[in-house]
């Protein structure tokens, strides 16, 4: 699992500098950060790049306004975009002012988020 340490730094220090109570989770190729249970941004690096890459889920009311800043485009694993989940590149959270930007919409989104099924687990 491929993610760049640096970003993961300081994306705790915001979190900690918030009060924000939250876990982390190797999934999706990268690391992800949950808060309240839910999916709220994560990080990998871009394998056609080699860049780090933020993942920011920022619901479907913020995704067209997200999409027209520069650096930031379709979260796209499978072929199929997913709506109200953006990719931003290095380039765009370089800057603690930029990064933090991009969390808080994360952390703004949060409450409104629902929570994954919890699989059951398999039975041997």
């Amino acid at each position: 699992m491929a993610y760049d340490e640096f970003l993961a730094d300081r994306a705790r220090r915001y979190l900690n500098q918030k009060s924000i109570y939250f876990e982390e989770k190797k999934m999706i190729g990268g690391l992800c950060f949950m808060v309240d249970d839910k999916m709220c941004f994560g990080m990998h690096i871009d394998k056609h790049t080699d860049s780090s890459l933020l993942m920011a889920r920022i619901g479907i009311d913020k995704y067209e306004e997200a999409l027209a800043r520069p650096h930031c485009s379709e979260m796209n694993f499978t072929g199929r975009s997913m709506k109200g989940y953006v990719f931003v590149s290095a380039e765009g959270i370089d800057t603690d002012a930029d990064l933090e930007f991009w969390l808080q919409m994360c952390i703004d989104f949060n409450p409104m988020a629902k929570k994954s099924k919890k699989r059951a687990a398999k039975r041997k």
